[in-house]
């Protein structure tokens, strides 16, 4: 198969679809690369690294005019001029929030495989926990720098000082991401609360902080009171391939000091918070509501792009080996790589992001010709 790697155009945006070591085994695996000139770049990988590991550097038009296309996050409106019948766009979709990239795909048949939507043989969702780690320990990274009053904030210290109380800081979400966020709360002193559906989950971390943290259940009552009294709220429920749920409402954003900081995860979701109207940019990443300082950019592991792509490329890599090797049809039977199946020969194949979006949704088998 012919595998392209085009640069990601995203704002902001310096991850790569794979780095050289993953093009060195798809190469090995007998397939063709081509990198698009300068896509590794931000990530701290040259042309001549990916040339050493057999690929051919190329124009984005000759990336995009490979059978398989590997990117990182969702195509932007400029690239939907190369979508055509029977390509496969492997990357991150996030579909829900997106009608318009999803219409694209489907009038253009399309196929496209997302990330996000991936469940494991056990459960999980494989290839978005490599990103959550870095979202959620980030999410508190930034958490900490907009609360300084230079940028907005408060002007107040996490972790506090001695004689001075600490901050509070409001995890909604108990999973890799809020799990994440939490151990780098806790690490920088901070009074950590965390929020979830899940009372075994919650007894979980209750054992793994031994007692660092509180834990509540989520409901309406306990998020009110908690948002309330935070001077960091983090936002860290996924639904896979479905809208995130508005959690948090305006009145209550209204109820937060100003100068308070607001971390809205799933924004490439729609947001949990009612007052995440738009999502923002590394460039340009925050906004003020009610007073609040909302930080809702939708690529959170972009500032770390390094990091990032070597975690995601690996998590990706075996299953982009076994598409390219036996093609997405066969490659299916592989229950991961079938739940990943957002959009197939012009159907809409993911049941959540057709009721998120009020669109016609078909089982894969029924689309198989």
């Amino acid at each position: 198969m012919k595998i392209g790697i085009p640069r990601e155009i995203k704002s902001q945006e310096d991850r790569v679809g794979m780095f050289p070591a993953g093009v060195s085994d798809l190469v090995k695996a007998g397939h063709t690369l081509v990198v698009e000139t300068n896509a590794g770049v931000g990530s701290g990988y040259l042309d001549t690294d990916y040339e050493s590991m057999g690929a051919t550097i190329g124009s984005a038009d000759d990336a995009w005019a490979c059978d398989m296309v590997i990117k990182v996050k969702e195509p932007m409106a400029s690239e939907y001029k190369y979508f055509r019948e029977d390509l496969i766009v492997y990357t991150y979709l996030h579909l829900a929030a997106n009608k318009p990239l999803t219409e694209a795909l489907l009038e253009n048949k399309v196929n496209g495989v997302a990330y996000e939507t991936m469940v494991g043989p056990q459960g999980g969702l494989p290839l978005l926990v490599p990103m959550s780690v870095i979202a959620g320990k980030m999410s508190v990274q930034v958490g900490a720098h907009f609360l300084e009053e230079p940028h907005q904030g408060k002007g107040l210290l996490l972790g506090g000082t001695p004689g001075v109380r600490q901050g509070k800081v409001t995890v909604i979400g108990a999973g890799t991401v809020g799990f994440n966020a939490a151990k780098m709360a806790v690490g920088l002193g901070a009074d950590v609360t965390i929020l979830d559906i899940n009372a075994k989950r919650l007894a979980e971390l209750e054992d793994i902080f031994d007692g660092r943290i509180h834990t509540l259940m989520s409901n309406a009552h306990n998020i009110a009171e908690c948002v309330k009294h935070s001077d960091l709220v983090v936002g860290a429920v996924l639904v896979p391939g479905a809208a995130a749920p508005k959690l948090v409402t305006e009145e209550m954003v209204k109820t937060m000091e100003p100068g308070s900081v607001m971390v809205d995860i799933p924004i490439d979701q729609g947001g949990m918070f009612e007052t995440s109207i738009k999502a923002t940019t590394h460039e340009d990443p925050v906004y003020l509501s009610h007073g609040v300082v909302h930080y809702t950019v939708a690529n959170i592991p972009g500032a770390v792009p390094k990091t990032a792509t070597e975690a995601l490329s690996s998590a990706t890599l075996p299953y982009a080996i076994q598409i390219a090797n036996e093609g997405l049809e066969k490659a299916s039977r592989n229950k991961t790589i079938l739940t990943g199946i957002n959009t197939y020969k012009g159907n809409l194949t993911e049941k959540a992001v057709g009721a998120s979006l009020d669109m016609n949704y078909s089982e894969f088998s029924a689309t198989m010709v």
